[in-house]
């Protein structure tokens, strides 16, 4: 069960640097198990980049101990979930380069916040090219596909990376 909880006044920092070292996207990898897409590399108009790093992408690494690795489309619900769940995602905090969330915003949003709002009817809709592969460490494929903004474009992949590897299959029979 989902206990309500007071409003928190800032967000969860983990990490005692405001702006963590910069991460290089280019060896990350989606869901689908190919390289990772960015979500969203100026959230509402900002200027600012979603994810840990701020960089537009989902990565995650040793310092996001929240791993925020699911590329969502927020919703005016699922906010009122975060914040009775005690994150509040609409209130800016330019310290931390957190523009504050709006309805339709796209932001990397950490995998355990994701799960607890699926369990309580509340998950926003994801972008599977865009969240990273430890989000399956937290929740099946098959129930993200079910929330994929995406989803057909992504089962195309899928289906071209199966003919792929039949293709590879059968040269190496030869």
């Amino acid at each position: 069960s989902i206990h309500k909880k007071k409003k928190q006044k800032s967000p969860i920092i983990l990490s005692a640097d405001p702006l963590p070292e910069e991460k290089d996207p280019e060896t990350d990898v989606n869901v689908l198990g190919t390289q990772l897409q960015p979500c969203c590399t100026n959230v509402g108009g900002t200027g600012i980049g979603t994810g840990f790093y701020r960089n537009g992408y989902c990565c995650t690494g040793e310092q996001d101990m929240g791993r925020h690795t699911v590329c969502v489309q927020v919703t005016d619900d699922f906010l009122e979930f975060s914040a009775s769940a005690g994150n509040d995602l609409s209130t800016p905090y330019p310290m931390y380069m957190f523009p504050g969330l709006k309805e339709g915003d796209i932001w990397c949003l950490c995998a355990q916040r994701w799960v607890q709002a699926y369990e309580a009817g509340k998950a926003p809709k994801l972008f599977l090219k865009a969240t990273h592969e430890k989000t399956l460490t937290y929740a099946p494929y098959e129930i993200l596909r079910k929330y994929a903004i995406d989803g057909d474009e992504a089962d195309q992949d899928e289906k071209e990376l199966d003919d792929q590897r039949e293709k590879l299959k059968k040269l190496l029979e030869k």
